[in-house]
């Protein structure tokens, strides 16, 4: 009965492994598509001009941003390229993670699924867009507005690419604490009170967050630290409406 016991286990374990290479296949073949679709059009170099635009246009009239390396002006727009690629493919990617897990959840469970995958990807991709629409904008003026007039602005573009990555991913990062309030109280693990209680010390820690993954700066710090604040609390407005919709049934009373 051991032995049986333990094969049973062991080919369950197979069986979970090959699931999760056949979902990160799929995710990575959704990705590859999206590369292909950006590559035909509009094109590498088109997207990094797009995104270079907030900085370009902070910098004084006829200025442009410079390649230290020698494969550079090739290089960076290939990895521009492959990460808009995944944020567009982001909700397909989520959708596999999800499906991965769906097998151990109860069918009222498995309404989770389409709302969070939906409501994470649009929240990843408007922290993005906030960052770029609303944040570089001033951040690049503020920068160069501040510095002397004796230095010459030219902005290396492999270190643009590292700095919108970065500022990028913790805005989309951030912008799913509505998603974590409301799966952490889903989940039972912290209730709606706890959470209202500890709103202080949430308040002070989306500051000090911001102030450490944003640039050293009054502005961006501000940006990011607000909609955090503002979030958590949306979070806390949905996560009752949430839990009851995902509620178990009522079992009929004997």
């Amino acid at each position: 009965m051991t032995d049986l016991n333990s094969q049973g286990a062991a080919d369950s374990f197979i069986s979970h492994l090959i699931e999760l290479r056949d979902r990160l296949v799929k995710a990575s073949i959704g990705i590859a598509i999206a590369c292909a679709a950006l590559f035909a059009w509009p094109g590498p170099s088109a997207i990094y001009d797009f995104l270079a635009q907030p900085m370009i246009a902070s910098l004084p009239v006829g200025a442009k941003m410079i390649a230290t390396g020698v494969i550079s002006p090739f290089l960076v727009p290939m990895k521009v390229t492959l990460l808009v690629a995944f944020m567009l493919a982001l909700p397909w990617v989520l959708y596999q993670a999800w499906a991965f897990i769906a097998p151990g959840l109860y069918s009222h469970e498995k309404r989770l699924v389409a709302p969070l995958v939906i409501s994470s990807s649009l929240l990843f991709l408007s922290g993005v867009a906030f960052c770029y629409f609303f944040v570089f904008g001033r951040v690049f003026k503020f920068i160069n507005e501040f510095a002397p007039t004796s230095i010459t602005v030219a902005p290396d573009i492999e270190n643009y690419l590292d700095f919108i990555m970065s500022m990028c991913l913790a805005f989309g990062v951030t912008f799913e604490v509505p998603i974590v309030v409301i799966v952490l109280v889903r989940m039972g693990l912290v209730s709606v009170e706890k959470f209202k209680a500890i709103r202080p010390y949430v308040v002070v820690g989306a500051f000090v967050i911001a102030a450490i993954v944003t640039p050293p700066d009054i502005v961006s710090m501000l940006s990011l630290a607000f909609p955090m604040w503002f979030l958590f609390e949306l979070g806390l407005l949905v996560a009752p409406l949430f839990v009851k919709a995902t509620q178990a049934p009522d079992h009929v009373a004997e």
